[in-house]
């Protein structure tokens, strides 16, 4: 092991990170590893004295039994919901960075550590007012309901600040010379090259828009209009008829289900994910 670490040029303070690193991603993967293995379990051999990393008998009715509810549907509105919500938010995003990094007003830092100030503001504290304006204006269990209050994210916008503060001035210059407003000079400009935060806001908002749990149990009331997290919530208390240890192996079925997307979206996009995340912090 010290030769490998050798050969790769790695010094003492290096090996220390790598080794933390390790540690920690092991303790992150172990949960997520058992729930992928309770998935493929018997009801039986859920609740054991020891943890069961592999389970000593495996079967998929668990994915079959999920199918007893109305999981496409509710596939579907998590889709929209989570699509429809990031392409807005990375587009609002992306104009609110590109105008706090690129153009000169009063009040432009003041605005910005608004921004950030808000992410310290509890989500349970804004829920009830929205949920009551909803129900008051007839928006309760709408896409619209479920889109709306989700596209506005302060990392978006933080991303792409960081980004645009970078920004090469020279094209900045050479597009203004050409009489090129704000608008045309973010649209065919800075937006062409700002693939990178993109793609690493549109990751984080989607995840988040994805798994959104809370929101959509409050402000949705007819089955038809559930998201995958708020139908997957339903299938430890309701599934079973002899014993409810049936409804967590059906409930970890459905979750790894639920993972799924995100998953996949980050593995095929994690080089760009990574360059717009590390963007603002490096100078070019």
């Amino acid at each position: 092991m010290h030769r490998w670490f050798e050969r790769r040029g790695m010094r003492a303070g290096d090996v220390a990170v790598w080794i933390i690193g390790m540690i920690v991603a092991l303790l992150w993967a172990a949960p997520f590893f058992w729930m992928v293995s309770t998935s493929f379990k018997f009801p039986a051999d859920v609740m054991t004295e020891t943890i069961e990393w592999i389970p000593r008998r495996f079967t998929f009715d668990n994915y079959i039994k999920i199918f007893d509810f109305p999981i496409v549907r509710w596939t579907i509105n998590s889709l929209v919901q989570a699509i429809v919500s990031t392409s807005i938010c990375v587009i609002c995003g992306a104009m609110a960075g590109f105008a706090l990094a690129q153009l000169r007003f009063p009040g432009r830092a003041t605005i910005f550590l608004i921004f950030l100030a808000s992410i310290m503001i509890p989500v349970e504290v804004s829920v009830i007012p929205m949920l009551l304006a909803f129900i008051k204006i007839g928006w309760a269990s709408t896409y619209q309901a479920l889109i709306l209050p989700t596209i506005a994210n302060v990392f978006s916008v933080y991303i792409f600040r960081q980004f645009f503060l970078n920004f090469p001035k020279e094209l900045v210059e050479a597009a203004r010379m050409d009489g090129a407003g704000a608008f045309r000079l973010f649209f065919l400009v800075a937006l062409p090259l700002a693939r990178a935060p993109m793609i690493a806001a549109a990751v984080i908002v989607f995840t988040l828009n994805w798994n959104n749990f809370l929101w959509p149990l409050l402000v949705v009331f007819d089955e038809s209009m559930k998201t995958m997290p708020v139908g997957i919530a339903r299938f430890a208390p309701v599934v079973g008829t002899h014993t409810q240890l049936e409804g967590y192996s059906v409930a970890m079925a459905g979750v790894t289900v639920l993972s799924i997307p995100s998953l996949l979206l980050f593995f095929f996009l994690q080089r760009y994910f990574i360059q717009g995340i590390s963007h603002g912090s490096i100078k070019q």
